[in-house]
């Protein structure tokens, strides 16, 4: 079968969805000429194009990235446990290329709102009816007082998968026997928000192995964290007394990076590492900002339910960048937020309003490489804001038997199996 839905697929798709009026012969006629921009190849950005490209076989579609591969980022954490190679983590846009969406690798540098046009940085226009942005994090450079790109290449932050992940690897591996690991975790929002505590748990699995008289201490810029409960229950099972855990309420939070001391300081002390892993604070990408979609906060503020920005017509912001709590920022929400968007475009474009729906999240997160654990949650996006279903969702239990980890773990191998394949393969 062609990767384009058949029409059948595609009807029995939408009626799933409640949308079967998309597919009236004056709707596909209003849509048959549109133009979509889609800024952004990860997981939100890949996703909506391809299923724009599915719902609106004869609009153009046209993918806007300035990167060959994309890396992704779950997952990557195992390769800094040395369990996973980084080619397992990159993808490339051919699948894309094949299903008629136009790629162009090149970087997005500003939108025009009013004339409708997105620039790169060839200095090339692309016109659009729609814009969708998927911009994802930035790194916010200097809000944490001596971190900058510089300080990055000897306190890594591996908060972008790809070479820093491999740098992050790489000062692991030299560490001496009986060395220092230093986490520093922003305050939130930030990409992931169990990411840093998996990163922990992986990283002291492989200090256990390896490196057993080394230590792992978290300089945390909060008191609570995801799946906490979880997570320390792990440590101490693991990995005993290697892991320490300092909250914000116990002087926790590093107020500055010293990269040539090898230093991180907090308001009470000072702490020094053989190997340090910085997580800064972060914000929208950048060209959220320049197309006016960022406020005050740093963050992308929407419609929940067409995932409109709140600020700037005719343009649909989804992913990491946008304010959408309790929804947490994970690939697994870009990538439903990703189709919902698709649909919602495609809808106002054929002349019909968005239509309110319910979207889920899981986070997995490794504690050995092997185990896991999770958290989901349920949302409602009427009124054009995220609510959480109650009594939906939930986390994994605790004190719950090693199998059942470890089928978590096979749980969470089999997600991102099938999210990297319903993206790029």
């Amino acid at each position: 079968m062609s990767a384009r839905l058949s029409r059948r697929r595609l009807l029995a798709t939408l009626s799933t969805l409640g949308l079967g009026a998309l597919l009236s012969p004056a709707s596909l006629a209003r849509t048959a000429k549109a133009r979509i921009v889609v800024v952004g190849g990860g997981f939100g950005g890949a996703t909506a194009a391809r299923s724009l490209a599915r719902l609106l076989p004869a609009a153009s579609i046209t993918l806007v990235e300035a990167s060959r591969h994309y890396v992704a980022c779950p997952f990557s954490n195992l390769v800094l446990a040395g369990v996973r190679e980084i080619e397992a983590q990159t993808f490339a846009y051919s699948a894309l290329a094949a299903e008629g969406i136009e790629v162009v690798r090149a970087r997005a540098t500003n939108v025009d709102a009013v004339t409708r046009t997105v620039t790169l940085d060839n200095s090339t226009g692309l016109s659009y009816d729609r814009l969708i942005l998927s911009p994802g994090i930035d790194l916010h450079w200097g809000a944490l007082e001596g971190y900058d790109p510089n300080a990055a290449v000897r306190m890594p932050h591996a908060w972008k998968a790809g070479k820093q992940t491999l740098l992050l690897r790489e000062q692991l591996l030299a560490m001496p026997e009986g060395g220092v690991v230093l986490m520093s975790v922003t305050a939130a929002p930030f990409r992931c928000p169990p990411g840093p505590y998996e990163r922990a748990s992986l990283i002291a699995g492989y200090l256990k192995r390896h490196k057993p008289r080394a230590k792992l201490i978290i300089l945390d810029s909060n008191d609570a964290f995801s799946k906490q409960g979880l997570f320390q229950a792990a440590w101490r099972q693991h990995y005993g007394d290697m892991i320490e855990w300092r909250s914000a309420s116990n002087f926790g939070g590093v107020i500055r990076a010293d990269a040539r001391a090898m230093e991180l300081h907090t308001d009470f002390d000072t702490e020094r590492g053989d190997v340090i892993n910085v997580i800064p604070p972060q914000r929208a990408g950048r060209i959220a900002e320049r197309a006016g979609t960022v406020d005050a906060s740093g963050w992308c503020p929407i419609d929940a339910t067409s995932f409109e920005s709140a600020l700037v017509p005719g343009v649909h912001v989804i992913g990491d960048a946008t304010i959408a709590a309790p929804m947490p920022k994970s690939a697994f929400s870009a990538n439903q937020q990703a189709k919902v968007c698709a649909i919602q475009v495609a809808r106002l474009l054929a002349g019909l309003a968005p239509e309110p729906t319910t979207l889920a999240n899981t986070c997995y997160s490794y504690t050995t490489p092997e185990s896991a654990i999770s958290v989901s949650g349920v949302y409602n996006n009427a009124d054009g804001v995220f609510i959480s279903v109650p009594g939906a969702g939930g986390v994994s239990p605790m004190g719950a038997p090693p199998v059942f980890q470890q089928r978590e773990g096979e749980q969470a191998a089999d997600w991102f199996r099938a999210i990297t394949r319903e993206a790029f393969l």
